[in-house]
């Protein structure tokens, strides 16, 4: 892919993604994920139904007459976008690849958190941690993210989940709002992720081909597990077969729904050829 290519894919996906975050996800995200707490404002004049207890004594004092302390939400809020970026993310047999709908989910998260003026990181990892991009603010900032999603190639192929979550743990020394983002193909994760869900915020965030979940009757095919490498013959027409396929899948999503809870943090599931738009929505809503 040329530099021009680049490029115009990711405005393509700017322009889509800005307009979703600009439009249904800000209010969503800002009430979802609250700051630090309130701090000091300004002064007004009392009025009737404010709270007494925010009266300024002082300044009423100073005037002869009753003013209030006005407080807002002191934000400055850290969000990072953890993104699994191995060779299985290039599966995709409806709709679009994993992979294009990852980028999408995280341009939009990016852009929402950018209008709520909070600082995005990127960790792009596979079985090894690929790129760490610092939490910055910005939109030239959530476009070099965008940019790095849509051209980087990683040097390994396979998933190393718990790597990628002991070097979140490691890199962000205050809370900050975390989002891992995979089709989940590994385990082994539980422990680890229970330590980063006690310190941050932390949302997993599961793509998943539908094919991964039910297998059609195909006949005879070839199948390739693009982490491994690995080709072998399978008879689809074999009623069993694909009751062993749908078997691994549920034990693989199973793992991951129990390791999320159990770390009490939030999880989001969408399929290739599902709205993506629609699960955040209802996951921010449930949130509130």
């Amino acid at each position: 892919m040329t530099t021009k290519d680049i490029l115009k894919k990711v405005r393509k996906i700017e322009i889509k993604t800005k307009r979703l975050s600009d439009h249904i996800f800000g209010g969503e995200y800002h009430s979802s994920f609250k700051g630090r707490g309130m701090t000091f404002s300004e002064v007004r004049p009392y009025a009737f139904g404010d709270d007494v207890r925010n009266i300024d004594w002082n300044v009423t004092a100073r005037y002869r007459t009753p003013f209030i302390k006005v407080f807002e939400e002191e934000r400055e809020l850290t969000m990072l976008l953890a993104v699994d970026i191995s060779a299985s993310q290039w599966f995709g047999t409806r709709g679009q690849l994993k992979r294009e709908m990852i980028t999408e989910i995280v341009a939009t998260l990016a852009f929402s958190a950018t209008q709520n003026n909070d600082k995005v990181g990127l960790v792009l990892y596979s079985d090894e941690i690929e790129l760490f991009i610092p939490p910055q603010k910005g939109r030239s900032h959530v476009l070099r993210i965008i940019r790095e999603l849509v051209d980087l190639k990683p040097k390994d192929t396979q998933t190393n989940t718990a790597k990628a979550l002991k070097f979140v743990y490691n890199i962000l020394k205050k809370k900050a709002i975390v989002f891992l983002i995979s089709d989940f193909i590994d385990q082994n994760y539980e422990d680890t992720l229970k330590i980063v869900g006690k310190k941050h915020d932390l949302t997993g965030v599961m793509v998943y081909d539908p094919m991964e979940k039910e297998m059609p009757d195909l006949g005879l095919i070839t199948i390739k597990d693009l982490e491994t490498g690995q080709a072998a013959f399978v008879d689809t027409s074999n009623s069993k077969v694909r009751r062993t396929h749908n078997a691994h899948f549920l034990k693989r999503h199973n793992y991951f729904k129990k390791a999320f809870q159990k770390a009490g943090s939030g999880i989001i599931w969408v399929p290739t050829n599902g709205s993506y738009i629609k699960k955040m929505l209802q996951y921010f809503n449930a949130r509130n």
